[in-house]
């Protein structure tokens, strides 16, 4: 380089703010990406399909990084009653601006696994009260409502990289108090926020397959059933060698 000649100067790019979106504007993008096919299948998996459009999750996804994380949005397509517009506001809520009672809605209008996993491996996990509403919600009647408890749980798990192993040890006690729930959607939550937190670390396995253990050799069938399909998967070989590796 000449002696004269002054190396460029690297100019940073302002960030990138993304335009204002409608719900009409969103549901039209929902709509266009929409499949019969797609739709038609949904009920296999158990999800209703009276109120979708047929959108892969694929699609939500890539439409949810174009609109960008945009808080007023949100609350009008949850108000749609559109199953891929409700799956679409994980993707676009901002979850450092959302309420508890805001939640709280949402929790009580979930009517089936795909929208309250959603929810809360994207959104809800990233907020300020998650830890709370695993605790409240963890006592609730619902199916889906009891459900999103555990997979918070699971969430926080995966995503929360700060918390201690104290705060996964109290919701190991919120598994072992719901593991004897019969129903569909809460015992395979339950088993997922168990398996969640024994792949987190060393520690939490041990306590976690030590559960496990227990609820495998109940008298209770749910609870065996829980037991049963968590250590099928905590005392896998590539499990335990992860989790040696860390």
């Amino acid at each position: 380089m000449p002696a004269t000649q002054k190396p460029a100067r690297r100019v940073s790019r302002p960030a990138v703010i993304p335009a204002p979106v409608d719900a009409e504007q969103a549901l039209a993008m929902l709509r266009q990406q929409a499949r019969p096919a797609h739709r038609d299948g949904l009920a296999r998996f158990g999800i209703p399909d009276d109120h979708a459009l047929g959108v892969p999750m694929a699609k939500i996804q890539a439409i949810g990084k174009h609109i960008g994380r945009q808080p007023a949005l949100a609350p009008a397509l949850w108000d749609s009653g559109v199953y891929e517009a409700r799956l679409l506001v994980a993707f676009v809520a901002n979850p450092s601006q959302l309420s508890a009672a805001q939640m709280d809605r949402w929790c009580r209008d979930f009517d089936n696994w795909a929208l309250c996993d959603t929810l809360c491996f994207h959104l809800f996990d990233r907020t300020p009260h998650a830890w709370r509403k695993v605790t409240q919600w963890s006592g609730r009647r619902g199916e889906f409502e009891k459900r999103a408890a555990f997979a918070l749980l699971a969430g926080l798990a995966v995503h929360d990289k700060q918390a201690p192993d104290g705060a996964f040890a109290e919701g190991l006690h919120l598994v072992e108090a719901a593991a004897a729930d019969p129903r569909n959607f809460v015992k395979k939550a339950v088993s997922w926020a168990l398996r969640a937190i024994g792949q987190r670390r060393v520690g939490l396995h041990a306590t976690s397959v030590a559960l496990a253990r227990r609820l495998a050799a109940s008298g209770d069938a749910t609870e065996r059933w829980v037991g049963k399909d968590a250590l099928r998967d905590l005392t896998r070989p590539q499990v335990v060698e992860r989790l040696a590796r860390r």
